[in-house]
């Protein structure tokens, strides 16, 4: 398989664990289960935003590009694809915190909720 097509696979594949860590509390209404999934996964995007850290699929990504003869990125994940979507030009750590808060804030109040369900 080519680098390049790889390289886009990787980026498939982060955009799905972004969606998964801000939404995939919501399975846990249906499958108590996915509790178990989505906790290590929510905690390790939350990290990611609080401590500045840059996501292991980033420079896979990049390398993958480069050895594809592509050009790498600068920067994360966030900062290319998602912030001229969600945020107007420029990550800050201020921004990171704010996502990272809102990320903590929503998955704790569908926790909550859930937890206040199951314990009817």
């Amino acid at each position: 398989m080519p680098y390049g097509l790889l390289a886009e696979l990787v980026v498939i594949l982060h955009f799905l664990f972004v969606a998964y860590a801000i939404l995939g509390g919501l399975l846990v209404f249906r499958w108590r289960w996915s509790l178990f999934i989505h906790l290590p996964a929510f905690v390790w995007a939350a990290l990611i935003e609080f401590m500045h850290w840059t996501c292991p699929l980033t420079p896979l990504e990049n390398w993958l590009r480069r050895a594809s003869g592509q050009p790498a990125y600068e920067g994360g994940f966030i900062e290319r694809y998602l912030v001229d979507v969600l945020y107007p030009p420029g990550l800050t750590h201020t921004h990171q915190l704010v996502l990272g808060t809102a990320l903590v804030g929503f998955n704790l109040a569908l926790y909550a909720f859930w937890w206040r369900r199951q314990a009817r």
